[in-house]
């Protein structure tokens, strides 16, 4: 299983371009089944998950190619409205895949996703609200079966404005006859340029990045062209480790509007960051402050996947910090790796209190999800010594060429 070996406490300087994002590109991959027409999707991130999407496709009958970060798909020629258990194992997002075949075939078939360990993650208000939708579910074991001959529009409330299910009833009302309407829908980004994508497919979307979104359905998609945004997650990655490291660098490719939680956090952390157009340009000569107290919540408060990374930060502050992490349950899920780089971290349930150190020391540690284990990788970076990260599987779902980009900033970091 590949590793990286770092060897920390230098600083990151220069410059890097922030590249697609993963949580975006995902639902837009899905999203191409929909119109039966050729979708052309630039600014495509390598990622393994990218690439376990690519593999759906294939197998349920496109045509499907990813070069130089473009990806080309003709959804004409389904063969299928089921996704395999293996395919649907090796990812979270694959549940998406769902509401896109709902849409196209009336029907669809998947097993329960996979994905990262970071606490349960049930797919009830997407079933929920398929069921609304006059969608008849059947689940035997796992294995969910819908038959969509009989879907309707609808008005469909949300419990918890969940991005994945509020992507899913985007998708599968594009086949619906009449508008859906969703309330307390996610208002994330993604969820913005999913919508555009599916504009520019002939659909008509309206109200995403509000908490009421309407989708009209149609039976007439055309041929797309679409630019995914900018990855805010990976941003923020490469920001922290800038500032953990005492470095000076520029983010290309960056969208502020999207980060403002986060960037928020940063200047009451004392940070020194200038923003100008796409570009972040950070620079971390100065020890930086702890921050009273982080909530994770729904866009457009502080993201989850922002928490792990943003901890790691916080290590090096001086003060005490308190994260409370109102996602999921499982994610502190790194404590243990920052605790054992010599961190003072103390958690209570889905509370924890930091406090910060003047130095870190390397050490082996894994890698137990997607963002922890960025976390872990930048705190090594800034740690005295040689640090080992393995279980790089999971850092693969989520950035691109990781290692070699922190190359890039000047980073003593091998992958082996």
């Amino acid at each position: 299983m590949s590793k990286y070996i770092v060897n920390g406490n230098n600083p990151l300087n220069g410059k890097v371009k922030i590249h697609g994002a993963k949580n975006a590109v995902l639902p837009v991959l899905a999203a191409s089944v929909v119109s039966g027409r050729e979708s052309i999707i630039h600014n495509c991130p390598m990622l393994s998950d990218v690439s376990e999407s690519m593999e759906i496709l294939k197998f349920l009958g496109c045509d499907a190619v990813i070069e130089g970060g473009t990806a080309v798909i003709n959804s004409g020629n389904l063969v299928t409205d089921e996704v395999p258990g293996e395919l649907m194992l090796k990812m979270r997002s694959s549940v998406i895949f769902l509401g896109a075949l709902i849409a196209r075939c009336k029907s669809g078939k998947v097993t329960l996703p996979g994905g990262c360990e970071i606490g349960p993650r049930p797919i009830d208000l997407h079933l929920k609200a398929f069921k609304e939708m006059g969608i008849e579910i059947e689940d035997r074991g796992g294995i969910i079966s819908c038959d969509g001959r009989n879907m309707k529009s609808a008005d469909v409330h949300l419990d918890f404005p969940s991005v994945g299910a509020t992507e899913n009833i985007m998708l599968a009302a594009t086949g619906a006859k009449g508008v859906t309407k969703i309330t307390n829908a996610a208002r994330e980004p993604e969820i913005v340029d999913l919508q555009e994508y599916l504009k520019k497919a002939g659909f008509m979307v309206s109200g995403a990045g509000s908490d009421t979104v309407y989708i009209e359905g149609s039976d007439e998609g055309k041929r797309t062209e679409h630019c995914i945004i900018p990855d805010r997650i990976e941003a923020a990655t490469f920001a922290c480790a800038v500032l953990m490291t005492r470095g000076k660098a520029e983010l290309d490719n960056v969208c502020p509007e999207h980060m403002w939680a986060f960037l928020s956090a940063l200047k009451e952390c004392g940070a020194d960051i200038t923003i100008k157009n796409d570009t972040l340009r950070l620079d971390g000569k100065k020890r930086i402050k702890a921050v009273k107290h982080i909530r994770t919540q729904p866009y457009p408060g502080f993201p989850t996947d922002m928490q792990s990374v943003f901890m790691s930060l916080m290590t090096l502050s001086d003060g005490t910090s308190v994260v409370t992490e109102n996602i999921f349950k499982d994610r502190f899920r790194h404590v243990d790796g920052l605790v054992r780089m010599g961190a003072d971290i103390v958690t209570d349930g889905n509370v924890a209190v930091i406090r910060g150190r003047k130095k870190l020391s390397g050490a082996t540690v894994s890698a137990n999800d997607l963002r922890g284990g960025a976390a872990l990788t930048i705190a090594a970076l800034a740690a005295e010594g040689e640090s080992v990260v393995d279980n790089l599987c999971y850092i693969d779902r989520g950035y691109e060429k990781f290692e070699e980009n922190l190359r890039l900033l000047g980073a003593d970091i091998q992958r082996k």
